[in-house]
């Protein structure tokens, strides 16, 4: 196979543009793995929906009822109109895609969802997924009646560019319940990865989530793989390394990042590479002040000591002093089955700054009976035993 020089994300762009717009019109089968939905959801998604799916996972497992959800990379519109349904009508599904034809595809499937379902609530928007504040279509739109002849017209575009995420952003801060993505991700070129990582972050809600299915592999990619357009825009190039995924998302902010499925066979080896599907979930909402709460959480095994990505180690069956923030954090998912939660007998009002550092350190349990008497109880007063 002649390889293509890949160098700018423009090229990478190109030529998955070229082959998924292929792929709305005729299925191609090297773009996918096998992948058990729910049938219930796929029952009023019409088939040329269905035949035309490209993915490596389920990521819509992971919406609940009354979600906003994002889908990266929508393609033809499964994932959103499976979410669809599980959101319900208080709930919102927006997808973005760059890819005409697939957006073709799923604008005119959703009034047939809606009319199935009674209700519409979901919208497809034409954008670049490493920059959800520019609205291609609104682009559009501009230039089609400002066109751009010269270097001038080139400054204007960029200038407006910068006005329509400004004012008029595609995705707003902090918008969304939980990002979904069906091997899209890998699509995008190593240099915008981490600006894609950071807008995911932008946009979700503090407390939201990701639920991201995508492509990995065990080994790095040599350069004569990602110079070949062919294998990129066939989700393998691109994929990142399976430790790397784990590691870009904890950059951009994120916490609770864990493996929640990982297939032991490969989708594909290429030069004894392997590459296969992987779900990885993460969440936003670890930043805040540290106050002191005299609250306490035993980490309840099995290792003997176990530490988190802020660096604090928890000693199993010991009661550790944490912030009021951690707290909050531990006794939501996906941390809350790790531990018991100890609250003080009385509440701390104050804003008491927490210990420099906020290290985790043994509580005391004095500590957390702080102000109340030293009683003794009376077993004749209990009507039985524990």
């Amino acid at each position: 196979m002649d390889g293509l020089q890949i160098e700018t994300n423009a090229d990478v762009r190109g030529d998955v543009q070229e082959r998924y717009a292929a792929g709305a019109n005729e299925r191609e089968e090297l773009l996918c793995c096998p992948i058990d939905y729910d049938p219930q959801y796929l029952k009023i998604i019409p088939e040329e929906v269905l035949e035309r799916d490209y993915g490596c996972g389920d990521p819509s497992r992971y919406v609940r009822e009354g979600d906003v959800v994002l889908d990266l990379g929508s393609g033809g519109g499964k994932i959103c109109f499976i979410a669809s349904q599980i959101v319900g009508p208080k709930g919102k599904v927006i997808g973005v895609d760059m890819t005409d034809d697939m957006l073709e595809l799923a604008r005119s499937n959703a009034p047939i969802i809606a009319e199935a379902t009674g209700y519409a609530n979901v919208e497809f928007k034409r954008g670049h997924i490493e920059d959800l504040k520019t609205d291609l279509d609104q682009l559009n739109t501009w230039l089609a009646a400002n066109p751009v002849t010269d270097a001038g017209g080139m400054e204007r575009m960029e200038e407006e560019i910068l006005r329509l995420g400004k004012d008029m952003t595609m995705i707003p801060d902090n918008s969304v319940d939980v990002i979904v993505s069906n091997c899209v991700l890998n699509l995008v070129s190593d240099s915008k990865k981490k600006q894609m990582f950071a807008e995911m972050f932008r946009v979700l809600k503090v407390g939201g989530r990701v639920a991201v299915s995508d492509i990995v592999s065990d080994e790095d990619s040599p350069e004569s793989l990602k110079q070949d357009a062919r294998l990129w825009s066939g989700c393998i190039s691109g994929a990142l390394r399976e430790d790397e995924f784990c590691t870009d998302l904890e950059k951009a902010g994120f916490h609770g990042i864990h493996v929640d499925k990982f297939e032991y066979e490969p989708w594909q080896i290429v030069e004894g590479i392997e590459y296969r599907s992987a779900t990885y979930l993460a969440y936003k909402g670890k930043h805040g002040p540290c106050y002191e709460k005299n609250q306490a959480v035993i980490y309840k095994g099995p290792f003997r000591q176990i530490q988190d990505d802020d660096g604090h180690t928890f000693m199993r069956g010991e009661r550790s002093a944490v912030c009021g923030k951690t707290f909050n954090l531990l006794k939501r998912e996906p941390y809350s089955d790790l531990f018991y939660f100890i609250e003080p007998a009385i509440e701390v009002t104050e804003q008491i700054d927490f210990e420099t550092g906020c290290a985790v350190r043994r509580r005391d349990p004095q500590e957390t009976k702080s102000g109340v008497a030293k009683i003794t109880s009376d077993p004749s007063q209990r009507e039985s035993c524990c």
